[in-house]
């Protein structure tokens, strides 16, 4: 993964819609596609990362909110050792929305900065 590579997720209502329209009409390229739950696409140094519903950045929280489009977009932290980190920083105080979750692209979690905005903690699967 380059160092220079700014990862950004947003939800999307239709993943493939989402796809075509950044593609069709801001000339990203695709990277990977995995609709209807998950693409991902890039311009430059930015990977805009769409997930729908069936993501499993989509899946409910602990406490039954749902992540939705415009309310959860979030920049991910990318981490070597997410089981680590997540325990490094409870003990530190910090919060977390959910617990650690796994999907094809990898482990996630999501931290609240002190004003409850979300960064996401993000460890890439390892690749075969």
């Amino acid at each position: 993964m380059s160092e220079n590579l700014v990862n950004v997720r947003y939800m999307v209502s239709d993943v493939q819609a989402s796809v075509d329209w950044y593609v069709d009409n801001l000339g990203f390229s695709v990277h990977l596609n995995a609709a209807p739950a998950f693409a991902s696409v890039g311009h430059g140094a930015l990977r805009l990362l769409l997930s729908g519903k069936a993501a499993s950045a989509g899946r409910p929280m602990p406490d039954g909110r749902q992540p939705e489009p415009g309310g959860w977009n979030r920049f991910q932290h990318i981490v070597e050792d997410i089981g680590a980190e997540v325990e490094r920083l409870r003990a530190r105080g910090v919060s977390f929305r959910n617990d650690i979750v796994v999907g094809p692209g990898g482990s996630q979690i999501l931290a609240e900065d002190p004003s409850g905005n979300v960064v996401e903690l993000f460890q890439p699967a390892a690749r075969a």
